[in-house]
């Protein structure tokens, strides 16, 4: 019973200031609990379900799954590196706790450009001590670190596997991309490699859509016997094109990854970019657990991956040489 001492207005501000305190705790309790962290992830090239899916993996078995403990703000440049400064500039300015780029090094390169404090996990062509992302591969000692493939340097081991696979080809027409900052790693490598086969080749370059249908237009004028595509973001971006392209002209091509070989290429050889996109969340684990990337050593395959497609090489009516077949990691029937 209230007590006669106190007037009622009294009585009801002193019980009311009571249960405001007791119903406000659980909105304190929960301020207080640390906001779910955020992933931004930078793409060179566009959306892969494959590969996002192999790195999503990684990350659900160091204990974070997208949505429940942990946030992805995914941004892609679509292949058109001109867009992955602005892009990388955004996603910082999102307070992310960590950045993983892909799809190329220019991404790696613009999101380090972009910050120096925010940990970056890379999975780039790239070698990044010759472009300043780390001190050393043991001991990065930077905001960055991650998977460096070697994609972009292996084009003359490309070259001599179509050649051999493709023997009766007097010209190989090799399509690369001038905007890579590998292009010309990767023209040397298939000069030299060209020299040691005798093998005449026909370099075109493509970093439009439109350079691409050119680029097929006169591999057909050309009378070249193959092609082979090289290693580049914006060529991963139009995989369906590039290879629908070589469909229609039937041209005998070879790829750097297995995803073009699935998607009806002949053929592909080049490190497992699913094997890197998982190390990647791998790293992108550890770090959201307290590790630093600059502690972090750079991750180098060391395993590679010849895929051949034969139902596509049946189309082409083309016989692959029982030496290629028996060696390839995978064959698609």
């Amino acid at each position: 019973m209230p007590s006669p001492q106190l007037g009622w207005g009294m009585q009801r501000r002193n019980f009311l200031g009571v249960l405001g305190g007791a119903a406000a705790w659980p909105f304190a309790a929960r301020a207080q609990q640390p906001a779910m962290p955020v992933i931004g992830f930078l793409d060179g090239q566009s959306f892969d379900l494959h590969l996002m899916t192999a790195f999503r993996q990684a990350l659900k078995d160091a204990g974070y799954i997208e949505g429940r403990n942990v946030a992805i703000y995914f941004r892609s440049a679509d292949g058109q590196t001109d867009r992955l400064v602005t892009l990388a500039g955004d996603i910082v300015g999102r307070r992310v706790a960590v950045i993983v780029t892909a799809g190329g090094g220019a991404a790696a390169l613009a999101a380090y450009a972009a910050t120096t404090t925010i940990p970056i996990v890379f999975v780039s062509g790239v070698d990044p001590l010759t472009y300043g992302l780390v001190m050393s591969f043991n001991r990065p000692g930077s905001n960055a670190t991650g998977v460096y493939i070697f994609q972009q340097v292996l084009e003359r081991k490309r070259l001599e596997l179509l050649h051999g696979l493709v023997p009766a080809a007097a010209l190989i027409a090799v399509l690369l991309n001038p905007t890579n900052a590998n292009f010309q790693t990767q023209l040397r490598g298939v000069q030299d490699a060209a020299r040691t086969l005798g093998q005449q080749v026909s370099i075109l370059s493509a970093s439009t859509e439109r350079d691409i249908d050119v680029a097929f237009a006169t591999v057909t004028k050309s009378g070249a016997g193959a092609l082979l595509v090289g290693s580049d973001p914006f060529f991963n971006s139009e995989r369906d094109q590039v290879v629908a392209l070589a469909a229609r002209h039937a041209i005998p091509a070879l790829y750097e990854g297995r995803e073009f070989a699935t998607a009806g290429g002949l053929a592909s050889y080049g490190t497992s970019l699913a094997d890197a996109y998982r190390q990647a969340g791998i790293y992108a684990g550890r770090i959201l657990r307290g590790e630093k990337a600059a502690d972090l050593p750079i991750v180098q395959p060391t395993k590679f991956e010849l895929v051949i497609n034969l139902k596509t090489a049946k189309a082409l009516g083309l016989d692959v040489p029982r030496g290629l077949s028996s060696s390839a990691d995978e064959i698609i029937e």
